[in-house]
C-alpha cells in the first residue's frame, strides 16, 4: 500500500551552481535545513531544480546530499521522468534506491502519442516501484484530469497529481469532481505556490511552491489548516508581489531563485548561477527583486 500521508508544503529545491557549472554542495545542504527548520512537510528534486540539466552522476549526488540532510525528517519527491519507458523505470528505481520517499513523472513530449500509450507508460512505471508517484500535469506535458483519475484506477502507487497546467483553479474543480471511490488520486498545486488558496478550495492537500518562501507557504498553510482562512489570505497578501515575480518561467526563474536565497542568506555568492543555457535576468531586474525583498523584510544580506 503506497503512503498516502503526504501534503502541505513540499518546496522545489534550487540547485546551487557555481560559475563553472559546479554543484555547490554546502549550499545545496544548508537549503535543505534551512527549509526544514521552517516547518514544512516534504521537499521536491524537480524542472526548478534543473534537474534536467544535471548528468546522471550528479543526479544520484544531488538525491543523496537531499535524503542524507533530511534525515528522515521529510519526505524527499525525485524527479525521474524521461522521454522513454525504460529509462523512466531505471531512474525511477534507481531514486528509490537512494532513499526517495516519491517520484514526480510527467508524461513523454518528443514523440507524440496518445492517452492511453501514457497511460501504460506510467502503469508500467508504477509496477516497477514500491514507492507513489506524481503525475506532474505541466502545460508542455498535461496530464487531463481524465487521464489522471484513469492512471489513478489502473495502478494504485499513482496516487498523486501535481496540477501546473494552466489555467490550474477550473482544473483542479474538474479532477476534483471526477475522483470516485474507486481511485486514489491525491491533489497538489504547483505554479509556484500562485493559486494556493483557490486551489485548497478546490480538493487541493499541498503545494509544491519554489524554494525561497518555505516560511511564508508554511504560515499560509498553517492558517489554513487551523480554519482561519481570511488570516491565510491575509498572510499570503503579503508576498503575493514576490510569488508573483517569480512567474516567469525555467531559465530566468533559476537565477531569481538563488538570487533571493542568497539575499536571505542561505546560498553563498558561489552559489547563485544557473546552468546554461538559459536566460539571465539584467541589473535592473535584479534591483527590482531586492526592491521587493526590502519592503517586506527580507533583504538580509546587502550586496
Amino acid at each position: 500500500m503506497p503512503d498516502l500521508t503526504m501534503r502541505g508544503v513540499y518546496p522545489i529545491l534550487s540547485t546551487p551552481f557555481d560559475k563553472r557549472g559546479n554543484i555547490v554542495f554546502d549550499d545545496l545542504e544548508n537549503q535543505v535545513e534551512w527549509i526544514i527548520n521552517q516547518g514544512v512537510h516534504g521537499v521536491g528534486i524537480a524542472m526548478a531544480s534543473e534537474v534536467f540539466k544535471l548528468t546522471e552522476s550528479e543526479r544520484d549526488a544531488v538525491l543523496r546530499s537531499v535524503v542524507d540532510t533530511a534525515k528522515g525528517r521529510v519526505k524527499v519527491v525525485m524527479n525521474t521522468g524521461m522521454e522513454g519507458t525504460d529509462a523512466t523505470i531505471a531512474y525511477s528505481q534507481r531514486a528509490e534506491e537512494l532513499g526517495a520517499d516519491a517520484l514526480m513523472i510527467r508524461p513523454t513530449t518528443y514523440t507524440p502519442t496518445v492517452a492511453s500509450e501514457h497511460i501504460e507508460y506510467f502503469v508500467r512505471i508504477a509496477e516497477s516501484v514500491g514507492i507513489p508517484i506524481f503525475l506532474q500535469d505541466q502545460s508542455t506535458a498535461p496530464v487531463p484530469p481524465g487521464m489522471a483519475v484513469a492512471c489513478a484506477k489502473r495502478h494504485e502507487n499513482l496516487c498523486y497529481i501535481k496540477v501546473e497546467t494552466p489555467p490550474t483553479i477550473p482544473r483542479m474543480s474538474e479532477a476534483q469532481s471526477l475522483i470516485g471511490d474507486d481511485a486514489d488520486l491525491i491533489l497538489f498545486g504547483g505554479m509556484g505556490g500562485a493559486f494556493l488558496l483557490e486551489e485548497l478550495r478546490r480538493g487541493s492537500v499541498g503545494t509544491m511552491p519554489g524554494s525561497t518562501l518555505p516560511d511564508k507557504f508554511v504560515e499560509v498553510w498553517d492558517l489554513w489548516e487551523a480554519g482561519d482562512e481570511a488570516g491565510a489570505l491575509d498572510a499570503f497578501d503579503q508576498y503575493a508581489s514576490i510569488i508573483r515575480s517569480l512567474a516567469q518561467g525555467q531559465g530566468l526563474a533559476n537565477w531569481i531563485y538563488k538570487h533571493i536565497m542568497w539575499r536571505r542568506g542561505i546560498f553563498s555568492k558561489e552559489g547563485i548561477y544557473a546552468r546554461g543555457p538559459s536566460l539571465r535576468p539584467d541589473d535592473e531586474h535584479l534591483k527590482e527583486i531586492d526592491a521587493l525583498l526590502d519592503r517586506v523584510s527580507l533583504l538580509e544580506v546587502s550586496g
